[in-house]
């Protein structure tokens, strides 16, 4: 069994402090990337290790790890080179590359050759389509590869070498790659210094800037405002909100001919007066130019109560514009009075008890009694018989 550094272990007890202490269980996709980087693959005594920081039993971390294709169960050469064979690298002769390093290295999909330099596999999608056939070393693209370019890769690693690829950071090993994914900079010195975007991802960009396309009122530079920054702001808007118009003072009546009183001003003498228009600051939602409500921060609510109130929301809160939402109606156009959706899950929960360790949900003794009960009072009234008298209670 192997036992973890103490910079393993200390890493690990920052992963998981990461997280509020009743969530810590969240801390296992990181922690089983912290294990393959020492390790080069979850091992089981990584599993072990995983299960005891964080309180779970093995079963629970082993579902994990054999879920995910990136948690490597065996030990993996320090450059996972994966090769595209779904239908348009494929097209494209992705197939034929992969037949040509396997040959070429002497291993099948998911082996690594004798000197543990590299393990090769075919992927179903690398999601690089517009870039085929590509291939992936540790994850890092390397485009329009052919069975020439794609042994001169390999044997370059084999070497020592460490090939630029053609998106993306320089090249890293296994190990190094799975502490960047457990959450931690990569230290090497010029690790993020070169790569860049290819071709045709820069052609939808090109284009929108072309045509002038872009997303209406969108500033890049808007700041993601706190929960504590939200909660003031909602307070303020409803306090400003809960505060009457002023009105503008109007000048004192003029008698009439009729001697009715008749108000003065650019409206004339005889013509009602138009109504002063409110003054004051514009709302949040003038602002932004969205009609959507302000809400709290989500952590407010339960996980269901905020599915509920999205697929749902109270009519007498709903936003009629608001996006996906629509405000329910009682046949005449108008919207009910508004709901309290915690009221209604709690109601929700109290009529559907879960079930127990011994007996499927439904089955109480109270209700067997209650069926028994009615059934015997059925027969003394009817005078039916033991089968009736048990038809009776079915039935009810």
């Amino acid at each position: 069994m192997s036992v973890f550094t103490d910079e393993t272990r200390e890493r690990a007890r920052e992963i998981i402090a990461r997280y509020p202490a009743d969530r810590s269980r969240s801390a296992l996709l990181p922690l089983l990337h912290l294990v393959q980087a020492e390790e080069g693959y979850v091992s089981p005594a990584g599993v072990t290790f995983c299960a005891e920081v964080l309180g779970l039993n093995k079963a629970q971390v082993g579902a994990v790890a054999t879920f995910y294709t990136m948690y490597k169960r065996k030990p993996t050469g320090d450059f996972l080179v994966s090769v595209c064979t779904n239908t348009m690298c494929n097209v494209l002769g992705g197939q034929e590359v992969y037949d040509t390093l396997s040959e070429h290295l002497g291993v099948g999909h998911d082996e690594a050759t004798a000197d543990g330099t590299i393990t090769l596999e075919h992927a179903e999608c690398l999601a690089a389509c517009d870039y085929g056939p590509v291939m992936t070393v540790n994850y890092d693209f390397f485009d329009g590869v052919d069975a020439s370019t794609a042994v001169g890769v390999v044997d370059e690693l084999r070497a020592g070498g460490r090939p630029m690829p053609t998106r993306g950071a320089r090249l890293c090993t296994l190990k190094e790659m799975a502490v960047q994914l457990a959450g931690f900079a990569d230290e090497r010195e010029g690790a993020v210094a070169d790569g860049g975007p290819g071709e045709p991802t820069l052609r939808g960009l090109r284009l929108a800037q072309e045509h002038g396309v872009s997303v209406p009122g969108f500033d890049p530079n808007t700041p993601i405002r706190s929960k504590a920054e939200a909660d003031k702001a909602a307070a303020e808007a409803k306090a400003e909100a809960a505060k009457p118009a002023p009105v503008e003072a109007s000048a004192a009546p003029v008698k009439g001919g009729d001697g009715a009183s008749a108000p003065t001003g650019a409206a004339g003498v005889g013509e009602p007066a138009k109504p002063a228009e409110a003054t004051g600051p514009a709302k949040p939602a003038d602002a932004s130019g969205s009609t959507t409500r302000d809400v709290k921060a989500p952590d407010d609510k339960s996980p269901q109560v905020r599915t509920a109130e999205t697929r749902q929301p109270d009519a007498g809160t709903a936003v009629p514009d608001a996006p996906g939402t629509k405000v329910p109606t009682d046949g005449t156009g108008t919207a009910p009075e508004a709901g309290d959706a915690r009221s209604a899950e709690a109601a929700g929960v109290a009529a559907n008890a879960p079930a127990g360790d011994g007996k499927p949900a439904g089955d109480e003794a109270g209700a067997q009694e209650r069926n028994l009960t009615e059934a015997k009072a059925g027969t003394d009234a009817d005078g039916a018989g033991p089968a009736d008298a048990n038809e009776t209670g079915a039935q009810k």
